[in-house]
């Protein structure tokens, strides 16, 4: 059994009540007065010659590298709300070098390209954090790296087998990782010191709308698109009040539907949630080590993720946030679903657990949002329209880094030139569609359960995972 699955009822319910009674559902990150005004909405038409739709990391990314590329080439941006309101101003801020999920994942989906995919995944981190400076954007950047921890027995050995693997990453026994973070229930952890930054992933999308801004982008913030149509010359986006004519089109909208008809399958939305704790004192601070700051993650396919981060204040904060992840049927993205009373209860009693010392702590925000997961778990292209039009979406939770290198990889489709990254394996095969409902919806519910199950048993993965491993669309974590 998990441990944390053994937890539930360890707390009573009005610990728990008392630790959520003033929280605000809205995201941590977004709650900031220092969230830019909103850019107006686009009306009537206009013509260019890029247009990019979507305002997350992977819209941002696209626009600012076509201006770097040529400085003369018109580029318009439309949003469908705020730049970095979705998944890009709700994740926990783990900007990882992996651009396919983490390497075993990538081993078992791309095993004649995964090296060359950690590589190139090591040069796109530092290519961004160099972006960062150069540009002068404060999102609270730094190179913390990631500690992954054993939680149990059985995934002590995956870590040494892992430090074997790759000599760069630090072992940590049980009583190092727990002299580093004080925490009772970690067995060993793994730090990768290089490979993850930690930032404030809202003000990244503020500052790479600033500047983009400064490049000359237009952008154009509550403008949905609506329709794509093309001539043999020019691509035409409908949008809520105008349309937007453009050369190339870069369509960056992950969990949202593609204005592609043919993408829907490849995508769903499953929902995250985090907590985010109130400002800790100095001595709750200290009663938890973690000195290096670096983010933590634990290993369970059931996995949670937290980190630590400064208010406008300076003072410490915990976002703690996974475990769950909620597929709804029908496979749409509604506002309802960023809230989740349960699961905002059950993250609580877990963090709780994790670090008993911090029990009684309240939490001021708690918030979830969807996720764009395609059955590799990690981004898939396309292009379309004679090249005209490119794509990306399939990111899974991962794409705070990676969406800077798949804006590359937009760009270098919508070109026409054969480059390494057009050519890779990557790129042209794409990840195998998602059945309609009501079978997606089962199969999904399956999977989570089937995961949950390995949880159970030591990491064993029973005949539904090894099924879905062989069709290729299983996960390893």
């Amino acid at each position: 059994m998990s441990i944390y699955e053994n937890v539930a009822g360890t707390f009573a319910p009005s610990v728990i009540d008392a630790a959520l009674d003033s929280v605000s559902h809205v995201p941590y990150w977004l709650d900031d007065p220092e969230r830019p005004s909103a850019l107006p909405a686009l009306e009537g038409a206009t013509e260019t010659d890029l247009l990019v739709v979507g305002g997350g990391y992977s819209g941002l990314w696209t626009a600012l590298m076509a201006k770097e590329r040529d400085p003369n080439r018109d580029v318009v941006l439309i949003e469908g709300e705020t730049v970095g309101w979705a998944a890009s101003g709700r994740n926990g801020g783990f900007c990882e070098a992996s651009l396919v999920h983490g390497d075993s994942n990538g081993r078992q989906h791309l095993p004649n390209e995964n090296d060359l995919l950690r590589q190139l995944g090591l040069e796109n981190l530092h290519e961004l954090a160099e972006t960062i400076e150069r540009y002068n954007i404060d999102c609270e950047f730094t190179f913390s790296g990631v500690l992954k921890l054993a939680t149990e027995e059985h995934q002590v050995q995956w870590l040494k087998d892992e430090a074997k693997q790759y000599p760069e990453l630090k072992f940590m026994d049980q009583e190092t990782v727990r002299g580093s973070v004080h925490s009772p229930v970690y067995k060993a952890g793994l730090w990768d010191k290089d490979g993850t930054a930690m930032i404030n992933p809202a003000k990244l999308a503020w500052g790479l709308r600033r500047v983009c801004l400064e490049k000359g982008v237009r952008i154009y913030e509550n403008t949905w698109a609506k329709d794509l149509t093309d001539t043999p010359i020019d691509i035409t986006v409908t949008t809520t009040a105008g349309s937007v004519t453009a050369q190339r089109v870069a369509l960056a909208t992950n969990v949202f539907p593609s204005l592609l008809k043919r993408h829907r399958l490849y995508t769903i939305p499953v929902y995250d949630y985090a907590i985010m704790t109130e400002p800790l004192t100095e001595e709750q601070v200290e009663s938890l080590g973690w000195k290096d700051q670096q983010g933590l993650a634990d290993l369970n396919n059931r996995f949670h993720y937290y980190r630590m981060t400064r208010d406008a204040n300076g003072a410490a904060r915990i976002l703690f946030g996974g475990f769950d992840a909620e597929y709804y049927f029908g496979g749409k993205v509604r506002p309802e679903y960023d809230q989740k009373e349960e699961t905002f209860r059950k993250l609580v009693e877990h963090f709780y657990f994790t670090f008993p010392q911090l029990e009684g702590t309240k939490f001021t925000h708690a918030w979830g949002g969807a996720i764009d997961s395609c059955s590799r778990f990690f981004s898939f292209f396309d292009k379309s329209h004679g090249g005209r039009v490119a794509y990306v979406a399939g990111f899974t939770g991962l794409g705070v880094g990676a969406t800077r290198f798949a804006a590359n990889v937009l760009l270098d489709l919508l070109s026409g030139k054969k480059t390494q990254r057009t050519e890779l394996e990557m790129v042209k095969k794409k990840p195998i569609p998602f059945p309609p409902e009501p079978v997606a919806y089962v199969g999904v519910k399956m999977m989570t359960s089937e995961l949950a199950r390995a949880d159970r048993n030591q990491g064993k993965r029973g005949v539904f995972l090894k099924t879905m491993d062989a069709l290729g669309m299983g996960f390893d974590s």
